[in-house]
């Protein structure tokens, strides 16, 4: 399906004002003829004086006509045209057009409602009627001509919260925002059923094939790129590649309906509530085994810098066991938890 747009039609004023003067000129006819028939001379009425009266009846009758094929577009709004089923054009443009009275607007998505930037009601009113809907099947929009009006503007879609496993299994709940519009009107109303359900099954479809390539954080081992070679990839480390490969990945899916994906992003990201207090330890004894990897290898280096000094100058001689006892000292000392007690040792070692 092809794109077509329609220009030119931007004669709406033209055609209202039209209507308006119709209406009056009948109105003028019907009522020179009453005036004629109240004054009871009907003497004057000729054949002509009787078609303008039915002329002028037959006007009122059908001049509301055209009133139907009047439209109003405002800036980033669209509408797709049929007329008896058949794809005739798209209005892009904003403006006051008339088109064809019998023309049809079509957007299978008008009454989707999902939790995105054009959908989400602001009155209390819309609010009220947004919940009967969901629960009866009633329409929220008070304008149908509005309803049926396509957005050109850039949308954002908040799906919500998934848990999906990561490459080692480990259930993570993710959430991502999508920014998106809508770049061919034909392909978004003809291509797909409704392309706002299109596009949240897409984003839901392609965050999970995703994900499961990572891992949620840093591990060994793990190729997240498919060229062979185990990486630094992860969920939390990079979240801009990883939301650059979603991105991808829905404009690949949505690219027949139309849809333009502007941006991907990461708006949640956790472990799953059955295993997060565990690996909150596991984060926190890896947390504490480098606290004290670190604090080991500055105290051995200050062990052996002292009796570096202690060699250099003379200062003591230090046969191998009193050397022994002097390094377990200090690395109680400098690894211990708490301040040392000092003992005073008044014999020898022997």
């Amino acid at each position: 399906m092809e794109e077509k747009i329609l220009t030119g039609k931007k004669n709406g004023m033209l055609v209202m004002i039209s209507v308006i003067l119709v209406y009056l000129l009948a109105m003028a006819g019907c009522i020179v003829f009453g005036i004629i028939m109240g004054e009871k001379r009907p003497e004057m009425i000729t054949a002509l004086g009787w078609i303008i009266l039915i002329a002028s009846i037959v006007l009122m009758c059908i001049a509301w006509i055209p009133l139907l094929g009047l439209k109003v577009l405002k800036p980033q709004e669209a509408l797709v045209l049929t007329l008896f089923g058949k794809y005739i054009g798209t209005i892009k443009e904003e403006g006051f057009y008339a088109v064809n009275p019998f023309c049809v607007s079509v957007n299978p998505a008008s009454k989707t409602k999902l939790n995105q930037s054009g959908d989400v009601s602001t009155s209390p009113r819309q609010s009220i009627l947004s919940y009967a809907s969901g629960v009866q099947g009633i329409s929220t929009s008070t304008n149908d001509n509005e309803s049926k009006k396509i957005s050109l503007k850039i949308m954002t879609l908040n799906n919500s919260r998934q848990k999906i496993n990561d490459c080692l299994g480990n259930p993570i709940e993710i959430g991502i925002a999508v920014t998106w519009k809508i770049v061919d009107t034909a392909k978004a109303v003809f291509n797909v059923d409704n392309y706002k359900e299109f596009l949240s099954l897409q984003c839901d479809s392609a965050l999970r094939n995703v994900v499961r390539l990572y891992p949620y954080d840093v591990a060994p081992n793990v190729d997240t790129t498919g060229d062979g070679m185990a990486d630094e990839g992860s969920l939390r480390g990079s979240s801009e590649i990883v939301a650059d490969r979603i991105r991808n990945e829905i404009q690949a899916g949505v690219k027949e309906a139309g849809i333009e994906v502007v941006e991907a992003r990461i708006t949640y990201l956790a472990y799953a509530p059955e295993i997060a207090a565990v690996m909150l330890q596991r984060q926190q004894a890896s947390a504490i085994i480098d606290a004290r990897k670190m604090i080991v290898d500055g105290a051995v280096g200050m062990v052996e810098m002292a009796l570096e000094r202690l060699n250099e100058k003379h200062t003591v001689e230090l046969d191998e066991e009193r050397k022994a006892a002097m390094v377990s000292n200090l690395l109680v000392v400098l690894c211990g938890n708490h301040d040392a007690q000092p003992v005073v040792n008044s014999g020898s070692l022997y």
